[in-house]
């Protein structure tokens, strides 16, 4: 898969997600297979561009791969300001958010508020696409709501005006995360435009990414919610495409030792206090499907020091029956 002038690996792309892709988690899913990893949303705001959560977000230091950075605003001489910034700061590739449904973003009219305003999505789209040399993509949704999904017109006029790639996630904003994600309006995009296309939404397994291409018709997927506590999914994703064959689960020991050395990565990159608070979830989604009844995750997130959470994890999954050697394949 290509975008401007860099072929990616493969055609599976690590959504942005706030709080989540951070440099130690885009750093995983990198080594695990994802062709393309994007940045954590950076505010067009410059105000807040020296906080810590900022610089933090800023952060691609020791990073293999295309520099992808998603900027969110509605100001389109902010968000060009906002590019050129991120350009100057290693960006080789821009993204703009205009998927995002969460309030605090959607009260500034940012996000997938864009939606509603088709004027608006050009003159930002314009003005960062302008104001830099780097290939600009976009993330959208389907629509503003299931009576507005104008997604087919969002993707015209991203393509008119230089978008380079666009990822559309299979919701509208009003619905958030409810319900399934529908895929048609992704295939229409697909049959209107010539740029590639992104589906992203409800990619949990290899079967889903399969489903997906084979009806969207999409040139790529896009994966968030799916590899959290499971970065694996890019593997086993990349290997059947290739190969039409399911790998095998990770065993418990290999995820172990992945789980541990991305938990020491995230303490170390924030710090002792921080990186101990934002290793919890990560903890959380990795240890879901064996802690059913939410013991360990318990007293794991009582834990305050760095080093006791990875004995914690050691002794925990030390204690998990190692399950049969089975392949990631559709249920019998």
């Amino acid at each position: 898969m290509k975008i401007g002038p860099y072929i990616l690996d493969n055609n599976l792309i690590l959504a942005p997600m706030a709080g989540v892709t951070d440099r130690p988690f885009r750093q995983l899913c990198k080594n695990m297979g994802a062709g393309l990893v994007v940045s954590e949303m950076l505010s067009s705001n410059p105000k807040v561009w020296n906080t810590t959560k900022s610089q933090l977000r800023m952060n691609h230091q020791g990073e293999s791969g295309v520099r992808s950075v998603q900027i969110a605003g509605s100001e389109p001489s902010l968000m060009a300001q906002a590019a050129q910034f991120n350009v100057d700061n290693g960006a080789q590739i821009i993204d703009i958010n205009m998927g995002c449904p969460a309030k605090k973003v959607n009260k500034k009219f940012a996000g997938s508020a864009l939606l509603q305003q088709p004027q608006l999505v050009e003159a930002i789209v314009k003005a960062v696409v302008d104001a830099v040399a780097v290939p600009v993509t976009l993330k959208i949704r389907t629509g503003w709501d299931t009576d507005n999904r104008n997604g087919v017109q969002i993707a015209q006029i991203a393509e008119a005006n230089g978008i380079q790639s666009l990822a559309v996630h299979g919701r509208t904003r009003a619905c958030m995360y409810k319900g399934n994600a529908e895929y048609d309006t992704i295939r229409k995009i697909k049959e209107t435009i010539s740029i590639p296309v992104i589906a992203n939404g409800d990619i949990m397994s290899v079967d889903d990414a399969k489903e997906v291409l084979r009806y969207t018709g999409a040139d790529g997927i896009m994966i968030g919610r799916g590899a959290q506590g499971n970065p694996w999914i890019f593997r086993q994703i990349s290997h059947f495409l290739s190969t039409g064959e399911y790998l095998l689960e990770p065993s418990i020991a290999e995820k172990l030792d992945v789980l541990t050395q991305h938990i020491q990565n995230v303490q170390q990159f924030y710090g002792d206090t921080t990186g101990v608070r934002i290793a919890r979830k990560h903890v959380g989604w990795y240890v879901d499907k064996y802690d059913s009844d939410r013991t360990f995750r318990r007293a794991f997130n009582a834990i305050e020091e760095g080093e006791s959470q990875i004995e914690a994890l050691v002794a925990y999954f030390s204690s998990l029956p190692e399950l049969d050697n089975l392949s990631v394949s559709p249920a019998a």
